[in-house]
C-alpha cells in the first residue's frame, strides 16, 4: 500500500503535467507555425516581461521554462490542498482532474493571459476550432489528469 506523501503527489503531478503540457506546446507550434522549443519559452517568459522575452536568447528561454513548472507545481498543489477538504476529487479522480484541466484552462486563458504583460483579450473559447479542441484536451488529459491521478496515489 502507498504511503501518503502530500510532496510526492504535489511534485510528481505538477512534474508530469508540466512535462506533457510543454511537450504539446512544443510539437503543437513547431507543427502549426514552425516555431522552434525555444520561441515557444519565450512565449511564456513573455507573460512577464513582455515582448522583450523574444530577444533574450536562451536565458529567457529557460525562465520561461521554470515559470511554466512554477505554474504547474502550483496548480498541483492547489488540487491537493481542495481534495484534503473535497474527498470527490481523490475518489473520483479521472472525472475530477478532466473537470479541473477545464478549469486551469479557462483561469489561464481568462485570466492570466489579460493580466500578463501580453494582455491578450481574446475569449478562451474565441480560438479557431483547431487551435481550442487540442488546447481543451491537453488541458483535461494532460494536466488536470495526471495531477488529479498522483494526488490519488499518494493520498491513501
Amino acid at each position: 500500500m502507498q504511503t501518503r506523501s502530500p510532496v510526492k503527489a504535489i511534485l510528481i503531478g505538477g512534474l508530469v503535467a508540466g512535462t506533457l503540457d510543454i511537450t504539446y506546446a512544443c510539437i503543437f507550434s513547431y507543427v502549426r507555425r514552425g516555431f522552434m522549443p525555444s520561441r515557444v519559452l519565450q512565449s511564456v517568459a513573455s507573460g512577464a516581461l513582455g515582448q522583450s522575452a523574444y530577444q533574450g536568447g536562451y536565458k529567457i528561454a529557460a525562465m520561461g521554462l521554470a515559470f511554466h513548472f512554477l505554474f504547474a507545481l502550483t496548480f498541483a498543489a492547489v488540487y491537493y490542498l481542495a481534495s484534503r477538504g473535497l474527498r470527490f476529487m481523490v475518489d473520483h479522480a479521472i472525472i475530477s482532474g478532466m473537470i479541473y484541466g477545464l478549469g486551469i484552462y479557462l483561469v489561464m486563458y481568462g485570466i492570466v493571459l489579460r493580466f500578463s504583460a501580453i494582455h491578450s483579450t481574446t475569449k478562451p473559447w474565441a480560438y479557431p476550432w483547431m487551435v481550442l479542441v487540442p488546447n481543451l484536451l491537453i488541458h483535461m488529459l494532460g494536466i488536470g489528469l495526471p495531477i488529479a491521478l498522483a494526488v490519488r496515489k499518494y493520498s491513501k
